[in-house]
């Protein structure tokens, strides 16, 4: 029987790809989120494979042993490309509690743009990131191993951003609500940069030191899980199959 603290972890991570699902974040059946189990440290909760996000909840979610076999026997398996990515990552940054990996829109547009990084300096949304961004310069194509997840866990290193040319960005909290306000606010720091620079205008960029100290207040992620609590106050009215 699972305890109470990995019960709430399951229905955080079920909420969270509800609430993509509403904020346009996901892509059919690909993508992933996962956190590490809290009843057991070796065993990863991920999005259970093909599945639709608007149909993930908390009971089938898969939990993948290292070996990447399904922790329980019959339980749901994850994609291959979701376990090559997300364990490797788990592993070499144990305070990733949680990863995000997302192609949604706005943050892929952006990974696509030829010598264009985020400019962490141009809106409110994209200070919160500031000297937190990492980038993983080389798409390797379709994956089937874990070397491309370890090449991503070591340009990751401590930031809590990924951004991964050509193919989107994984995004690292220590809980899934702080992932998830975290991957909220970089779609929007994207949307903005993109939609502000789409006929080459010059960005009006916010002074360094104002976005060093939002980076530092948003690190340490005191209202992201007061504000995830309050999106899955929503879930609980419109979608409450989540939890089950």
């Amino acid at each position: 029987m699972r305890n109470a603290t990995e019960r709430e972890v399951r229905r955080d991570l079920a909420a969270a790809h509800r609430l993509a699902v509403r904020e346009g974040l996901n892509e059919g059946v690909w993508n992933h989120l996962s956190v590490m189990s809290p009843d057991d440290p070796e065993v990863m909760l991920i999005t259970p494979a093909d599945t639709h996000w608007s149909l993930v909840n908390a009971s089938n979610l898969a939990a993948i042993a290292p070996d990447g076999m399904p922790a329980t026997e019959g339980g749901a398996e994850p994609s291959v490309a979701g376990f090559v990515i997300h364990a490797p990552v788990h592993r070499a940054i144990p305070e990733a509690k949680c990863l995000m990996h997302v192609h949604s829109p706005y943050i892929t547009a952006l990974s696509m743009r030829k010598d264009i990084r985020l400019d962490t300096r141009s809106s409110q949304q994209a200070a919160q990131f500031h000297g937190d961004v990492a980038y993983h310069e080389v798409y390797d194509g379709l994956l089937d191993d874990e070397d491309e997840g370890r090449r991503m866990a070591d340009a990751m290193g401590g930031k809590r951003i990924l951004m991964m040319r050509n193919h989107g960005a994984m995004v690292a909290g220590g809980t899934v609500g702080r992932a998830w306000i975290d991957l909220y606010q970089l779609e929007r720091a994207c949307m903005y940069q993109v939609l502000a620079t789409g006929e080459g205008c010059e960005l009006n960029r916010i002074p360094r030191d104002i976005a060093a100290g939002m980076s530092a207040g948003a690190r340490g992620g005191a209202r992201h899980d007061r504000f995830f609590r309050g999106l899955r106050d929503l879930l609980d009215a419109t979608e409450p199959d989540y939890v089950n």
